[in-house]
């Protein structure tokens, strides 16, 4: 991380940064697994102000990793698959934020899809309305975990 905080020390004053952790996305498939125990402590330890993070599947391991976070920084659980169009359980998904809460305040979580839904010009195997269907889901679950703010 000593390359990414080299990068950062110049930086404009207000200018957050974020870093997304991609395990791939090229038609619906992906190209790595594996959970963040390895990396968590020494990625969270960067300038970086908060990571997007994968936990759409098992793939991506345990939210455990995720104590090495500073309570100064953001974590965007991925939690929302952009890999198929069938839509999550919104029970689910409130579920699980608040599994990650266990190791991250409440207010330090953000919910998003996985990934984008077409990270390259093929794209993945769903819908342009399954697409919208699981913002909107994003949008429901945000507001049932966070309020309308």
């Amino acid at each position: 991380m000593g390359t990414i905080n080299d990068a950062l020390k110049q930086r404009p004053r207000g200018l957050v940064v974020t870093l997304h952790t991609c395990h791939g996305n090229f038609r619906s498939s992906w190209a790595t697994e594996g959970g963040y125990e390895l990396v968590a402590e020494s990625m969270f330890q960067s300038d970086i102000d908060g990571f997007f993070m994968e936990f759409d599947s098992a793939r991506s391991g345990s939210f455990e990793p995720l104590r090495y976070l500073p309570r100064t920084k953001k974590v965007v659980l991925g939690l929302v698959t952009t890999k198929v169009g069938e839509l999550e359980s919104s029970d689910t998904l409130v579920r699980r934020i608040h599994e990650a809460a266990k190791f991250v305040p409440l207010e330090n979580l953000c919910l998003s899809p996985q990934c984008g839904f077409s990270s390259n010009e093929t794209g993945n195997k769903l819908s342009e309305d399954a697409q919208w269907r699981k913002l909107e889901l994003v949008v429901e679950v945000a507001r049932r975990v966070w309020g309308t703010k």
